[in-house]
């Protein structure tokens, strides 16, 4: 299950990262002028908005399996004393009794616990479920900021430049899990922090010429980024990944001491989310979408709303991101559950090869040596603070509890 888990975050995740770019550059207005004339989707506030409609509607699903368990498995099996035998006193060495669950949130298949059994988890359940609000929040803000990032750099800077999250999430897990960082791992921050450097400079230095003339059709051409709007893009991104880190340090924060089916956990924070962010959306449009100046901009939200509906890809591109986004938060929980928070920053910034080549060969970027630099670096770094790599320079510093893969074989 680990496995699939990991598998579909990656797909999923490479999906969403490209289908928002592609959507970012659909044309909604003055699309038969020339590129300067033209306006483009720009609405990162509704992109945020229409990813908590995918995660609430996990309850859905919830829903569909309650539904399925309890016609499948209509009640727990129990044994019907016999009064006909004599009373047996139990076998210590018989194998434990198999028993049926219809509680979603518990095995189908479960036996009476042992001594080398962990205790059951209690559930997250009452007032407790209010504290996923908090990584709604965090994700209502590192998910707005990140769409904005993107309408100024291209998608595989944008997604790499998302590798500073391993930062983050390592200092945090430190800060407020109490987990102790050995030499590679804080050798291998500075790693990631000098490859998100190398590609952010990337960005600035080639921005003139980001989306060559011709790459996409016509219609859906931009005029390229200027220096400082790169620039402005990667800040913001990476300022995004502070919020997103807290919201999967939190998480594992709370999964570590309560239980809840990751499906659950998408759906509550779906709710929280979509609250939220409507809440925000109408105060937003109240004071500053429905003014002259704010007419057209990120928060005018009926005028969001006609380019969805007036613009078949806009439309369509948003139903795909929904999918997309749902599932890969369900993956995400999951991964973070069943392993760490770090172990899903590593896999959410190794999905950035193949966004990046996607990208490449779509033509919507050209092939940079100091990108793949950074690239390079990037994983090197991630790989490393997360233990999958043990650079032997560092063997001899760290008390001799990192070794070779040859030598733990």
């Amino acid at each position: 299950m680990i496995t699939i888990f990991v598998a579909g975050m990656l797909i999923t995740g490479c999906s969403n990262s490209l289908l928002t770019k592609f959507q970012d550059n659909q044309c909604v207005a003055n699309c038969n002028g020339p590129a300067s004339d033209r306006r483009y989707f720009e609405q990162p506030v509704i992109q945020t908005f229409q990813m908590f409609i995918a995660e609430a509607s996990c309850w859905g699903i919830v829903f569909l399996q309650q539904l399925y368990s309890s016609y499948s498995r209509p009640a727990r099996l129990v044994a019907t004393p016999d009064t006909s035998r004599e009373s047996v006193e139990p076998d210590a060495s018989a194998e434990p009794e198999l028993l049926l669950s219809t509680d979603p949130n518990i095995s189908l298949l479960s036996s009476a616990p042992t001594d080398s059994m962990k205790p059951m988890q209690p559930m997250l359940d009452g007032n407790k479920v209010f504290g996923l609000s908090i990584p709604a929040f965090c994700d209502i803000c590192g998910t707005t900021l990140m769409n904005v990032g993107l309408f100024f750099t291209p998608v595989s800077i944008y997604q790499m430049t998302r590798g500073a999250l391993v930062l983050f999430v390592g200092l945090f897990s430190v800060i407020f899990l109490g987990r102790r960082l050995e030499l590679r791992q804080w050798t291998a921050l500075g790693v990631v922090v000098l490859g998100v450097f190398i590609v952010g400079l990337s960005g600035v230095i080639y921005a003139p010429d980001t989306t060559p003339e011709g790459a996409i059709p016509d219609d859906t051409v931009r005029e390229p980024n200027s220096f400082l709007q790169v620039a402005l893009g990667v800040f913001v991104i990476a300022l995004a990944q502070i919020f997103t880190a807290t919201q999967f340090v939190y998480e594992e924060h709370i999964l570590q001491d309560y239980h809840l089916d990751s499906m659950r956990v998408v759906g509550w924070e779906g709710i929280f989310g979509f609250l939220l962010t409507g809440l925000i959306m109408i105060v937003a449009y109240v004071f500053v979408g429905h003014t002259d100046a704010g007419q057209g901009g990120y928060f005018d939200i009926p005028s969001g709303a006609a380019q969805i509906a007036g613009n078949r890809a806009v439309f369509l591109s948003s139903l795909m991101i929904m999918l997309s986004i749902g599932a890969f938060n369900f993956f995400g929980i999951s991964v973070t559950q069943k392993i760490s928070a770090t172990s899903r920053s590593t896999i959410d910034t190794c999905r950035t090869l193949g966004i990046w080549l996607i990208s490449i060969m779509l033509g919507w970027e050209q092939f940079r040596a100091l990108q793949l630099i950074g690239f390079g670096l990037l994983v090197y770094g991630t790989l490393v603070f997360n233990g999958v790599l043990s650079p032997y320079v560092l063997k001899r510093f760290d008390s001799g509890r990192i070794r070779l893969a040859d030598e733990e074989e």
